[in-house]
């Protein structure tokens, strides 16, 4: 490949005694696995910058299924990912790696990774609004379509005090069934805005996204979960909600 392109590292493994298996989340190319030739060995000026969760200028030649890595340069300091927030962000690398083909160009949905990574920086301890927002992008971007604005059976605009029942593939049809599928209309607005003003939209908001993301993720576990779970009970304290789980 010629020229530069806008990259981060979504997950790296040792590979033989001095180099690295690396897959790339880039702006051109979507999801690329790239072999870091001499990356650990002693001289390697790339040990520091192949991390998660910093902004990279990468090229890679090759055209196989793995590339070869020529030269990557870091664009800043990595984002200031940590505690909780840290398992936030590997939670979504988590979730570009398992649903994204390898070499399909996500151009926008890379900005809004970005702008994912961006925001749980900022936002140190409540990580949600970040993360469902990102879900629901990654599910756009998916070819998912669903209509929260309107009734699947009637085609009427929701209301916000009525309840709508979520079906697979149809939409949200109204209901007077209460149930892990049912959604107020509230809910339907906030989720089709992308916003959520307080704890009951955010929450609707993580069973709409775990509903309509399992079967991209079919039934293997998120390592990501289980590693924050470990970390939680390493702690004294009381344990904290799993935004990702």
């Amino acid at each position: 490949m010629e020229g530069w392109q806008r990259a981060f590292v979504l997950h790296g493994r040792p590979y033989s005694e001095t180099s690295l298996m690396l897959d790339f989340f880039t702006e051109g190319q979507g999801r690329v696995r790239i072999l870091a030739k001499g990356a650990r060995g002693r001289r390697s000026n790339l040990k520091g910058c192949l991390q998660p969760f910093t902004p990279l200028l990468v090229r890679w030649t090759g055209r196989g299924e793995v590339k070869t890595l020529r030269n990557a340069e870091a664009v800043s300091l990595a984002l200031p990912l940590s505690g909780s927030i840290l398992y936030s962000g590997l939670y979504v690398n988590e979730l570009v790696s398992r649903v994204l083909e390898q070499e399909t160009n996500y151009s926008s949905l890379f900005f809004d990774y970005l702008h994912c990574l961006q925001n749980l920086a900022a936002a140190s301890t409540a990580p949600e609004q970040a993360l469902r927002q990102f879900e629901l992008a990654l599910l756009h971007h998916l070819g998912y379509g669903v209509d929260f604005l309107h009734c699947a059976g009637s085609g009427e605009e929701v209301s916000e005090s009525m309840t709508y029942r979520y079906r697979e593939e149809k939409g949200f049809i109204a209901s007077l069934v209460i149930d892990n599928a049912s959604f107020t209309g509230r809910d339907l607005k906030a989720l089709a805005s992308r916003e959520f003003p307080d704890v009951a939209t955010l929450r609707a908001a993580k069973r709409f996204t775990r509903m309509a993301l399992k079967p991209y993720l079919g039934g293997k576990p998120l390592k990501s979960r289980e590693l924050f779970r470990q970390f939680v009970l390493k702690k004294p304290a009381a344990p904290a909600e799993n935004p990702a789980d």
